[in-house]
This record gives structure tokens, sequence and C-alpha cells, in this order.
């Protein structure tokens, strides 16, 4: 079998160089997620310049589809022996109609597909949320003017080593208020802890009475930024959609070779479907395959 192990930090650049080798959009494709979700995102190893992760979902191994440049169907191959190694049918998940469509190129007829709505990734131009113009936008462009006026001397600090203390002084109100968010709230400490080392970047919004949101994200690849942590309070008017527009603004003026942001799954929950989707995403539609029984 191959040789899994759960992510270190020490991995990083080798898991983030295949990541972005394979130039792939999806939030499970960044070392920051994977470190800060192994527990789901589960275990890695490396094989033939790809990386490979396994994961165990109700007592079933399944595969991220995997990450790294050149041929993928010695990979499949052997991943699909790993799985039965281990007695279990082989099950790829991640896979997008594009990596779907390969899989369905490399091994025809061999694998039925499930869409997975609730894994669906939302991604959205970057130059859309730094302008929020045109008609669809103007109730997010109202609710930035009620903030403004009522906070003219509003401003954004970049997030450092100094002010990183208030990001996680407004999450832990902001916990409190969503007692369900206990995997979450775990995420961020730890993201919080190795700020630096995974690579985020984010900013703070101030209002006149101080800070009132936050938001951190890194990069996934060429063109793709990740939005990993984002709060704020949705009795203060304004505060959600400016945090937001001010964070792609600084993305897109710190990296002008970002064209997406990508703010992750809904989980399906319906309110933050309903706040994702009135951004008029572009959705990344995700599938798990399945080997058809011989």
């Amino acid at each position: 079998m191959l040789n899994f192990k759960k992510p270190e930090l020490a991995d990083r650049e080798w898991i983030q160089a295949l990541y972005e080798c394979s130039g792939y959009r999806g939030a499970e494709y960044t070392f920051a997620n994977l470190y800060l979700w192994s527990y789901f995102y589960g275990e890695v190893t490396q094989y033939q310049n790809h990386l490979c992760q396994r994961l165990t979902f109700k007592g079933m191994h399944q595969y991220i589809y995997p990450a790294g440049c050149g041929d993928k169907k010695p990979i499949i191959e052997r991943l699909w022996q790993d799985s039965h190694e281990a007695g279990k049918p082989f099950v790829l998940r991640s896979l997008t109609r594009d990596t779907m469509a390969q899989l369905q190129e490399l091994f025809p007829d061999r694998f039925t597909y499930e869409e997975t709505r609730n894994a669906f990734d939302y991604l959205y131009e970057i130059d859309t949320l730094c302008e929020l113009a045109g008609k669809k936008y103007q109730a997010k462009r109202n609710h930035i003017n009620r903030f403004v006026e009522a906070n003219p001397n509003w401003h954004t600090q970049v997030v450092t080593a100094e002010n990183r203390h208030i990001c996680l002084e407004l999450a832990d109100a902001w916990y409190k208020t969503h007692p369900d968010s206990d995997a979450d709230s775990r995420a961020l400490e730890k993201a919080f802890s190795h700020f630096d080392e995974l690579g985020f970047e984010g900013i703070i919004l101030f209002g006149e009475d101080g800070p009132v949101g936050f938001s951190v994200g890194n990069r996934i690849s060429r063109d793709t930024f990740d939005v990993n942590f984002e709060k704020s309070f949705a009795d203060i008017q304004g505060a959600y959609p400016l945090v937001n527009r001010e964070f792609a603004r600084h993305i897109r003026a710190a990296h002008p070779q970002i064209r997406y942001l990508n703010r992750e799954d809904d989980m399906g929950l319906e309110n933050l479907r309903k706040a994702k989707e009135s951004y008029h995403p572009i959705l990344l539609e995700k599938f798990i395959a399945k080997e058809l029984e011989p």
C-alpha cells in the first residue's frame, strides 16, 4: 500500500508546488485548507510527482483527484490499487467537469458519477467584486453607502503580526453568536497561529467605534485566490459587503494576475447559499466518481 501520512507544515513547499502545477481552482487544492482541515482531508503521499490524498468517509476510503503535472493514468491506477488492497471500492472526489472528462477519457465506462451540490465552490471575477457595477449589484452598493454614511472615518488595515489579535477578538465575538461553528473556530485559530507559514493575507475593516470585520485568504493557483475566513456582524449594515469589496481590491492591487476569488462552498446551509448566490457567482461544480462493479 502507499505510505500515507498526516500533512505537516514542513510539507507545504512541495505540496503547494504540486497544487499550483495542476492549475486547479478548487478550495481543496491549497495547502492551507489541507493543513487546517486535515481531520477531513485526511492523509497525503507523493507518487510520480503527484500529490495523492486519501480520506476515510463513512468507513470508505476516498481519494481527492490527484494534483500534479503529467499523466494522471498511472497515478489513478495506483490509487485504485491502494483502495483494493484495503478491501474498499475505489472512489474519487472533488472532480470538476474538466477533470471528470479527463477521467472518462482515461477510463471509459469504468465509473459512475454523482453531483455533490453542497461542495460546489463559488468563484467570482475579482473585478466584479472590486467594482460592484451595474443594476444587479445596486443593493450591495446601497448597503455600503449606508455604512459609509454612518462611519465617515472608516478605513482598513492590512493584517500584520501586530494586529492579528484584533481578528481573533472579532472572531471570538462572532463565534459566541454562532455556537455550531466549533470546527471553523478551531481552523481559524490554527490559521492565525501559522499565518505567515501558510501564506495568509488579510485586511481588517474599522468603523467609527473600532474594528467591525476582517477577511483573510491565500493563493490557490496562478489566477485564483481563496477567501478562507471572513467575519463581520449582520446587524452592522454594509459591513459584510464592504469588507468583501475591500479585500477584493487589496488582492487585486497586491496580485494583479489574480482573476478569480474562490469564496468556497456553502456546506448546504440555506442562508449561506443565499448570501453567496447574491453576488452572482460562477459555480465550480464538483462530482464524485465511483468504480462500477465488474
